[in-house]
Formats: structure tokens, C-alpha cells, sequence
């Protein structure tokens, strides 16, 4: 077994400092696939569709997938910006959670009279993306193992078993200790059938490919400036090469700027932070168990999570979620060192054992942030324009679930999806600059403070509950 970081004779600083030495700044995920993912064409002249997708997403690309299903004779264009599955498509955990309100919690603080509907949906809807992934064959790891949740503090055990949920369990310290072995787990909530874990990066190059296998044309480097539409007219999406005519459009940009103004406010980019080991020996792997292969996180305001890969790297990204003043959306900010020594700080108190274990890539990718912490739905000229965003950082299963909303929506069919109040409801846009920063960072503040004062909520923080502005996940 590897010495632990208390066991070695290296301080802490210089194990993170060893750790961090030769890693590559790069989404490790891309570039596993840089090689294999298909190129499709740029947009060069106009286009007349009757069905367009703007977003080569994972909303985008269900969207699509499922428009031309309905109405294989239709023809449907989905637009990226730039290429399939680079933006959190395929940056994120690779966590395919059934729930689609960012956790129960929050389902309960915000629609407590559809909670016990909204988690059947979500395992309904994670059910549906298991199917069409094994009757498309695509490949892209898929391991529906289950979640576990662990307190790291004895007044997380209060919030371990609360859950209304019949398949979850509740853990005490050895057993979850048994499961994956940290000297920091107290107790967990262990769930097998919310989570899947997967390969993001090839989730989103299988989609494309089985969307334009069946039709859907595809166009990469193609970013939409404007849109302009009516009532009983035809939508255009012009673009620098030239414009998309369709009788109907969907709109999956998730944290860019919205094409409805109205919406352009309701979300907010957040920075969050990952790092990606190098793979594992049979060793190092046998002392920290995790035979399950579980998706791991942790019950804090400021969490972490985890999880294997198919090649036994452990991927640990969470805690920092940064926002920067104006909302501005920079490839430099993904380049957060702070950041990263903190994770690896953080990694190796919850891993002493695997001391030594070198990070093979870092990175970061932008969650677009609503004040509901889930996705909100949006619509405009008649309903021919439908929009989602604001997933908030749990979005790989929730949506293949917001495709059927917008597809429902499009198609004006009227269904239990559609008539929830999540969907039904937009929440509360962020106040503008500098009232969105100070805001903001004040509650990033109270969230930590809360953390390390027993999980004591401050004023603030009490008050945004009250709001229905609170965060608890």
C-alpha cells in the first residue's frame, strides 16, 4: 500500500506541488477522442429546414435526434457554434443523474406537492436514456452504478437517511467505509439506480453520429448572431456565412447569451474546476476499494465529486464555482491554478493513501447558473421558438428530458412533462452589474462560512431560502 500523506516524510505542500508538475492543461475527455470524432461541414450559403436546432450540445442533440424521429420526412439542421460536445457537453463529471432539479432538496423547497412525480420522472426519464443507448450501441461507457452521497462532518449525519427516495440506503461510517475507503467518511446515502457514469465526450460524438445516421444535417463553426421571427412567419437564424429558414426552431445555448433578450439574464456563467489522475495501479486501487465504481459527492454546500473512468483514473472536480464580474465567458479563466492546488489538497486529505498519485490533466468548464438551479423553459413568436437553459451543473440526464419538453412544446401537445409546474414556471432573472457580483459572491461567501460553522446558515442565506432563491443540493 502507498504511504499516506501524513505517513510520508514530504510536507503537503510539496505532494501537491509533485502532483501537479506534468499536468497538461486540457479536458481530458476531448482529447481522448480528438482522433475518432467525426468533422462536420460549416454552414456556407443559406438553408431552408423545417426544423432547426441551434446548440451541438447534449439538449441540442436530443432535440434533434427526437424531432426527426417523430417526423422522419421533415427535414432538421442543428447549428453549432463551434464543435460538437466541446463546450459542457463534453467537459463535465460524466455524472448521468436521474434527478432532473439538481437533487431532491431542492425539488422539495421548490415544488413540494410534485416532488414524489418529478423523481419518478427523473428515473423514468434516466430508464429511457439507458434503452437508446443500448438499442443505438453507442459507445460511450455507460455505468449505471448508483450514487453515493457521504458526509465528511458529523452535522452532514443529520442529513444522512433523510431521503424519501425507496431505493435509497443509508450507510453508517464502516459501511460506507467498505464501499470507498477515506479515513474522512462518517456515514452516506448510497442509491443505485440515480446515477450512471459515462463517457461525456463520446456521449456527444455518438449522438451527432446517430442524428446525422438518421438525417439530421449537421453544421459545426457556424455560430447563430441573430434570430428573427413572427407569429405566422418563418424563423431565421442568420449566421456570418449565411441563414437558417425554418418553420421552427429550438434553442439549446445553454450559459451563452440567449437569442430571446428576454431570457438573457436568467442565467449566469459559473467556473467550476477538475482534475484528472493519471490511471491507477491494481495497488492503488485495491487500497481505496470502490469496487462498485459508484459516482461520488459529498454533502457540503461547496461540494466535491468523483468517479472512475473506464481506465481507473478517479476524476475530482467541484468545491471553487467562480464567477467573474460581467458575466464574461474567457478561455483563460479555465486556467485557475488556486483552483486546482485546492483540489489537490483536497483530494489527497480524502485519499491519503494514494500520496504520490500524479494529476494527468486539469481543466474547467462554465455551468450556466439560473436561480432555481435547474433548468427553466422559454418561448417565443406563438411557440414556434422553444428555449431551455440553466442546468446548473446536472445536466447530462436532465436533458435528454428537456428535449421531450421542447419537442412536446413544439408538436403543442399537451402532457404530464409539460404541465409541471418546473416547466410551466421561469424563474427570477439576476439582477445586472454590479448587484449580480455582489450578490453573488456574498452567498459563495455564506455557503462557505456555513460549512465550516456546523452547516449553519447565516441571514443571507436563510433570507434566499425564504425567497425561494436558496441553495441545497
Amino acid at each position: 500500500m502507498h504511504p499516506t500523506i501524513f505517513e510520508t516524510n514530504k510536507p503537503a505542500a510539496r505532494i501537491i506541488d509533485e502532483s501537479l508538475a506534468d499536468t497538461k492543461l486540457g479536458c481530458f475527455w476531448i482529447e481522448d477522442i480528438a482522433d475518432t470524432a467525426a468533422k462536420y461541414p460549416t454552414l456556407n450559403g443559406d438553408l431552408r429546414v423545417d426544423d432547426a436546432v441551434v446548440g451541438g450540445g447534449y439538449a441540442g442533440l436530443w432535440t434533434a435526434i427526437k424531432l426527426k424521429e417523430e417526423h422522419p420526412e421533415r427535414s432538421v439542421a442543428l447549428i453549432e457554434a463551434k464543435r460538437i460536445g466541446w463546450a459542457a457537453s463534453g467537459r463535465n463529471g460524466g455524472f448521468c443523474e436521474g434527478s432532473i432539479t439538481h437533487g431532491e432538496p431542492n425539488a422539495e423547497a421548490r415544488w413540494p406537492d410534485q416532488t414524489g412525480t418529478l423523481r419518478r420522472i427523473g428515473d423514468e426519464n434516466l430508464d429511457a436514456m439507458e434503452r437508446f443507448i443500448t438499442e443505438n450501441n453507442i459507445d460511450c461507457d455507460f455505468e449505471r452504478n448508483g450514487a453515493l452521497s457521504v458526509a465528511n462532518e458529523p452535522y452532514q449525519l443529520e442529513w444522512v437517511g433523510e431521503s424519501e427516495d425507496p431505493h435509497t440506503e443509508t450507510l453508517d461510517q464502516e459501511a460506507t467505509r467498505k464501499r470507498i475507503n477515506s479515513p474522512t467518511f462518517l456515514g452516506a446515502d448510497f442509491n443505485a439506480r440515480e446515477n450512471a457514469n459515462l463517457h461525456p465526450a463520446k456521449l456527444a460524438a455518438e449522438l451527432a453520429r446517430h442524428a446525422a445516421e438518421i438525417g439530421v444535417e449537421i453544421y459545426e463553426h457556424s455560430p447563430v448572431k441573430n434570430l428573427e421571427g413572427s407569429t405566422d412567419g418563418p424563423i431565421r437564424l442568420e449566421t456570418d456565412r449565411g441563414t437558417v429558414t425554418a418553420d421552427r426552431a429550438a434553442l439549446c445555448t445553454n450559459v451563452f447569451p440567449s437569442l430571446l433578450k428576454r431570457y438573457r439574464f436568467h442565467t449566469v456563467p459559473v467556473y467550476d474546476y477538475v482534475l484528472m489522475t493519471e490511471p491507477l495501479t491494481d495497488e492503488q486501487l485495491a487500497s481505496i476499494g470502490w469496487e462498485g465504481r459508484e459516482g461520488l459527492a459529498d454533502m457540503a454546500n461547496q461540494f466535491h465529486y468523483s468517479r472512475l473512468t473506464a481506465d481507473n483514473r478517479i476524476l475530482w472536480g467541484g468545491y471553487d464555482a467562480v464567477y467573474h464580474a460581467g458575466g464574461r465567458i474567457r478561455e483563460e479563466y479555465e486556467d485557475r491554478m488556486e483552483s486546482h492546488r485546492r483540489l489537490a489538497s483536497h483530494f489527497f486529505t480524502t485519499f491519503p493513501q494514494l500520496a504520490g498519485l500524479k494529476f494527468s490533466h486539469r481543466w474547467a468548464g462554465v455551468i450556466d447558473t439560473s436561480t432555481r438551479f435547474c433548468a427553466f423553459f422559454g418561448q417565443a413568436h406563438g411557440g414556434r421558438v422553444q428555449y431551455v437553459a440553466g442546468f446548473t451543473g446536472l445536466g447530462v440526464g436532465a436533458t435528454h428530458f428537456a428535449a421531450d419538453v421542447l419537442v412536446d412544446r413544439l408538436e403543442g401537445r399537451v402532457t404530464e412533462r409539460t404541465e409541471l409546474e418546473m416547466v410551466k414556471e421561469v424563474p427570477l432573472p439576476f439582477p445586472p452589474e454590479p448587484a449580480a457580483s455582489i450578490g453573488i459572491n456574498l452567498t459563495r461567501w455564506a455557503l462557505d462560512r456555513a460549512d465550516h460553522n456546523g452547516g449553519k446558515r447565516n441571514i443571507l442565506l436563510r433570507t434566499l431560502d425564504a425567497l425561494g432563491l436558496g441553495f441545497d443540493s
